[in-house]
This record gives structure tokens, sequence and C-alpha cells, in this order.
């Protein structure tokens, strides 16, 4: 949640929430209340940099929107996010080297918090997944290349820039489920699978009437105007996925790999002086 991040995320009807949350969620779409997604990194950034460093705050902010009349909510979840991101990070690094970086006692209370929340919270989850400096490509099977907005903001910091897609959870599921087949045909046993299987129970999760958001977030600063436009990563994972499903190996990776060299030159900006 530190990186410039993309989000995937799950927005439901209010019908889905269990009380209280039905109620709390009601209430604060019909206020018009609305907060920045940059103010949820930066508060998790304040959090991390403090002495001793500690898990966000959860400022019970969420994404609102209104389907066909039909208000649905993505709740943020920032201080279970943050705690489930700390866990699969330290597990990424060699013990000595996660204790430098980040306090034991430290990933022992986002440990405990996230039991603790998990067994208060049962019929709960998490509707935002965040990825640091790329867009995972498993996320693009979930959308369609018409999905997609494209704007390119205002003035000198480019006010309102993004390209997000969004669609019915219903097509989604649809999407996941021919690609998951043709892969598991053509690849067999193979990570790439694995991933997209997990992107698949997460949606199984949530309403069915619910709506699904692919947004580039920060991403689209570190882009330029025509590359933004020129960002075709959805069509491009979908003609892959064709192609392997009629056999053409070479069409398949063709699209594959320009999707992948766009991504590795904005994970690339990570490591850049």
């Amino acid at each position: 949640m530190t990186g410039i991040p993309a989000q995937l995320r799950v927005y439901e009807p209010l019908a889905a929430f269990p009380e209280p949350e039905r109620t709390h969620w009601s209430a604060y779409a019909a206020s018009g209340r609305a907060t920045a997604a940059g103010s949820e990194r930066t508060a998790v950034l304040q959090a991390l940099a403090a002495l001793p460093p500690a898990l966000p705050a959860d400022p019970g902010e969420a994404y609102v929107a209104d389907v066909d009349g039909v208000t649905l909510v993505c709740p943020w979840r920032t201080r279970v996010r943050a705690a489930e991101a700390l866990v699969q990070w330290r597990a990424t690094l060699h013990e000595d080297l996660a204790d430098a970086f980040l306090p034991r006692t430290v990933a022992d209370a986002a440990v405990e918090e996230l039991h603790a929340w998990q067994q208060a919270h049962p019929d709960l989850r998490t509707h935002v997944v965040s990825s640091s400096w790329s867009v995972p490509l498993r996320w693009f099977v979930l959308v369609d290349a018409e999905e997609r907005t494209v704007t390119l903001g205002e003035g000198s910091v480019r006010t309102g820039r993004g390209l997000v897609y969004r669609t019915p959870m219903s097509r989604a599921r649809r999407r996941t489920a021919r690609a998951l087949a043709v892969l598991r045909r053509t690849l067999g046993d193979d990570g790439a699978v694995a991933q997209l299987e997990e992107v698949g129970r997460w949606l199984e999760e949530f309403h069915p009437r619910s709506l699904v958001e692919l947004d580039y977030g920060g991403l689209v600063h570190l882009q330029a105007d025509d590359d933004l436009v020129a960002d075709e990563s959805a069509r491009d994972v979908a003609e892959a996925v064709a192609a392997l499903g009629e056999g053409d190996t070479g069409r398949a990776s063709a699209a594959y790999g320009r999707v992948t060299t766009r991504m590795k030159a904005l994970e690339a900006v990570e490591s850049a002086n």
C-alpha cells in the first residue's frame, strides 16, 4: 500500500451488507461525503513513517457508485488491508531483513489484528485489492476493452486524470470462467492459472449484482498522454487468451508481450533515480 497502486474494487448493493454496516453505509452514501482516494495512501505512509511504525487508523470511508438508480458501496477497510499487506510483505523477506525494515512487534500486531477482525466479522470481506507499480495481467481478464474510460485531466497537475474499467459482476465472472477453461486446457498446472483462480474465488464472495472496477490509480501519472490513450491492455489480454484457445501461440505471445512491455515500463519507475 506504500507504492503507487492500481486497484481492483468491488462495489456491492447496500442490501448485501449485514447490519449494522448496512445502516452505516446507507447514511454515508446519502450524506454525499466523499474523500479522495489519495488521502488513504497519505494516511498509510504517515502511520508507517511514525516512530514506532503503526497500522493506520480506519477512516470509515468508502467509494460510492450509482448504477441505474441503485446505490453501490465499496468500503476501504484501510486498517485491515494494511495489516494484510504487511503480513504478506514480510513473508517475502528473510527474517533479519524484514526486522530491519519493520519491527516484529508491528508485524505481530498486524497478525493478531487480522485474526481478531476475521473472528469478529466472519461475514465481512475486503472489497479492494491493490497492486503497486503495475496492473496484474489477470485483472484484465475481468473487463472488456469497450468498458474503458480514459481521462487526460486538466491543469499542470492533471486533476481528474484516470484510466478506469467498470463491468457488472456477472460479466466479470463469465469472463474469468471462460479464460480459466482456456488456460487450464493449454497451460495446465501453471502459476497464471492459480492466480486467476484466486481472483475468481474472490469474486464469488460478493453479491451477484455488484460492480467490478479496475482503476489504474496513480499509475496514470507515470504515462504520457499518448501512451495512456494507447494503453489497450484489456484488448491485448483478451486477444492472447482467444489466440491460445485457437492454438495460435504466435499471436498469443505477441499480444501478451505488448501488455508485459507496458507493465515493465511502469515497474521500472520504482527503481529509477
